[in-house]
C-alpha cells in the first residue's frame, strides 16, 4: 500500500468537512508534481490528512482514495481561482481523486512533533521550501504517524 499526505487549510476544508461530506475530490491542485503523485496512487490507498496554515499545523486524521483519474470540474469554470484556460475538455490537464473519510486521529500530530521524530530524507513535508500540496509517503513512516495519531498520549522519543 502506498500513503500520501493531503494538505488542506482547516478553514476551507479539514478533515471535519471531509467527515461531514463522507468522500470529495481534491480538487484545486495546480502543481504538477502534485498531480502526478495524485495520479500515481492506487484505489485504496491510505492518505494522511495534514491541516496547513493552521497553529499549529499537522496531521489531522486519515482519508482513503476511492478513485484515480478524476477530471477536476474547477479547471473549466471561468469563475474559480483554479480555472486553467488552456485546458479542455477533450483533454483536460488537471486530474485528481477522491478521497472518503476514514478517521479524525485520537491526538492531532503536529510539524513539531513530526520535525523531533522524523527527518526531512523520510518526511517530504519537512524538507526545506516544499510547498507541494500532495506528497508521497513511505509505507513505515506513515504507519508511524498513524500510530502516533491513533495514541491517546505521545508516546516517549
Amino acid at each position: 500500500m502506498t500513503h500520501l499526505l493531503l494538505k488542506s487549510e482547516p478553514d476551507t476544508f479539514g478533515i471535519d468537512h471531509l467527515r461531514a461530506d463522507k468522500k470529495t475530490i481534491w480538487d484545486g491542485v495546480r502543481n504538477y508534481q502534485a498531480r502526478n503523485n495524485m495520479l500515481a496512487a492506487s484505489v485504496g490507498d491510505l492518505a494522511l490528512f495534514y491541516h496547513s496554515n493552521a497553529k499549529p499545523p499537522g496531521v489531522a486524521g486519515l482519508c482513503k482514495v476511492t478513485k484515480v483519474g478524476v477530471v477536476d470540474p474547477s479547471q473549466f469554470d471561468p469563475e474559480s481561482h483554479y480555472y486553467d484556460a488552456t485546458s479542455t475538455r477533450a483533454d483536460p490537464r488537471w486530474l485528481t481523486i477522491e478521497v472518503r473519510y476514514v478517521e479524525t486521529f485520537k491526538r492531532f500530530v503536529s510539524l513539531g512533533e513530526l520535525r523531533e521524530r522524523f527527518s526531512p530524507d523520510e518526511l517530504w513535508i519537512l524538507r526545506r521550501g516544499n510547498r507541494l500540496s500532495v506528497t508521497p509517503v513511505d509505507d513505515d513512516i506513515a504507519e508511524r504517524i498513524i500510530a502516533l495519531g491513533r495514541s491517546k498520549v505521545a508516546p516517549p522519543r
